[in-house]
């Protein structure tokens, strides 16, 4: 079992950074697909961004140049830098890991980010 916690989130202006972090515990080999997903009220949960433990990133069109994935994997942690923030950043997202060797997922609890225009 594997158990992730969230932190980081909170009310921001728009223009305005928040950084976001996931710390993974629990019984797991290693981790391989650490990643953030984001879900606004009303709206399907999309990807924002995902990186692989050697390093490689994707993002979505709509954060590109603005947010930042990076991870520690001896900290089993992932971090989402999210600058320049739109008030369409809204969500509440949540923290995903893939584990080695079984490729299961897990899921945070998720936590709000709210940006006011």
């Amino acid at each position: 079992q594997v158990q992730l916690v969230e932190s980081g989130g909170g009310l921001v202006q728009a223009g305005g950074s928040l950084r976001l972090s996931c710390a993974a515990s629990g019984t797991f080999f290693s981790i391989n697909v650490m990643g953030w997903y984001r879900q606004a009220p009303g709206k399907q949960r999309e990807l924002v961004a995902a990186i692989i433990r050697g390093g490689r990133t994707n993002y979505a069109d709509s954060v590109k140049g603005r947010f930042t994935i990076s991870r520690d994997n001896a900290k089993n942690t992932v971090y989402l830098q999210m600058n320049s923030l739109k008030p369409e950043d809204t969500a509440v997202y949540y923290c995903n890991v893939e584990t080695l060797p079984s490729s299961r997922q897990y899921w945070g609890q998720g936590t709000q980010v709210t940006v006011s225009s």
